[in-house]
Order: C-alpha cells, then structure tokens, then sequence
C-alpha cells in the first residue's frame, strides 16, 4: 500500500507564491517520475508539471517560468514552488508518483487526495 499526502494550499492573492509538497510513504521500491496535475471547477485534470528520477523537468507552457517542480528522492518527495500566481491557477492540485511496490513489480501511478489552491485577483 502507497500513500501520498499533499500539503500546502491555500488562498493566495494574484502576484503571491505558495509552496506545494507531497510525501510518499509505504511500500515503496521505486519512484520513477513524479509531478502535479491539477483540476479547476467543471474542467479536466490537466498535468502541470513532472520530474524524472534523474531530474529532467516539463512543464505546461502556460506555467513555465512560474512554476519549479524538484523533488527529494531521500525523502520520497515532490515540491511545486508557484510564483506569480494568477486567478486562473485555482484548481485543486494532485500530487502523483509512479511506484514500484516491489523489485518484481513494475510501476503503478499513485494519486494524492489533492490540495486546494485559490488565487483572488
């Protein structure tokens, strides 16, 4: 069993920052990518931004140059330092990670239960 518990959210006025932070704990072989989607009001869940287990990032152009997605593999851990926020980010953000159970397993994606972010303008 892999659980991933996102923190940080909140409410932001347009211009601020926030930091978001996933942690991924129990049975856990391997990461390979991890990253954020997020999903706003009566809209798909869109991917936002992945790092690979060797730390090459991307990013949805329309957060590039804002967002910085790293991660800390000691620590099974995913950070997204938002910048410049903007009204247009309020979503709900799921943190995910791509796990290996165990070294006969491959790789499943796991889900966190999502953290709210609001930017007012």
């Amino acid at each position: 069993q892999v659980q991933l518990v996102e923190s940080g959210g909140g409410l932001v006025q347009a211009g601020g920052s926030l930091r978001l932070s996933c942690v991924a704990s129990g049975s856990i072989f391997g990461i390979n990518d991890m990253g954020w989607y997020r999903q706003a009001p009566g809209k798909q869940r869109d991917l936002v931004a992945v790092v690979t287990s060797g730390g090459s990032t991307r990013y949805v152009e329309s957060v590039t140059g804002r967002f910085t997605i790293s991660r800390d593999n000691a620590k099974n851990a995913v950070y997204l330092q938002m910048n410049s926020l903007k009204p247009e980010d309020t979503a709900v953000y799921y943190c995910y990670a791509g796990v290996a159970p165990h070294r006969d397993y491959g790789y499943i994606d796991y889900y966190g239960q999502g953290t709210q972010v609001t930017v007012s303008s």
